[in-house]
């Protein structure tokens, strides 16, 4: 049950419209993610962490040291080592020392690596644009703007916390 349908049963006064908001756009993120990440496995045998730790090589094609990929991806390095070690390992990325510097790495992605990437952000973006058909192309437009204000709003009000 997802958490949008969990308050279902609340009388609509307890909860301001704000937060039902959140919960249904949480639901359908969770929903879409849960759908690309079956199939990401079904059609590329692959996981959503590797996919986007190849999305951000695809965007850096010199590559990346592992500790600006572990920032990129708001993931541990040993999170982003073990995905890099299984990559190696199918050729899909290589790790190239950095000139200067014995103990660094970079890691790019391979011309194999690259192509199979391509393939899977082809049919990537296919999932999503089926998840939204049920909007009119102005819809998106809407929502895109509308949620751009929820965006800019945040990030100049973040919410304070007690120390």
């Amino acid at each position: 049950m997802d958490l949008e349908a969990r308050l279902h049963g609340a009388a609509p006064s307890e909860h301001p419209e704000a937060l039902r908001l959140w919960l249904r756009m949480l639901t359908c993120t969770q929903l879409i993610e849960k759908q690309v990440r079956a199939g990401l496995r079904a059609q590329f045998d692959t996981t959503l962490p590797r996919f986007d730790l190849m999305a951000q090589l695809e965007r850096a094609p010199d590559g990346l040291k592992m500790k600006d990929l572990s920032r990129r991806m708001m993931v541990t390095s040993g999170n982003v080592t073990g995905i890099t070690d299984q990559l190696v390992a199918e050729g899909l990325v290589e790790r190239v020392d950095v000139e200067g510097d014995r103990r660094a790495y970079c890691v790019r992605l391979t011309p194999h690596g690259r192509q199979q990437f391509n393939d899977m952000a082809r049919q990537h973006e296919q999932w999503i644009v089926e998840a939204f058909a049920a909007l009119a192309e102005r819809d998106i437009a809407t929502l895109h703007r509308l949620l751009g204000k929820v965006k800019e709003h945040t990030q100049q009000h973040p919410v304070e916390t007690e120390q």
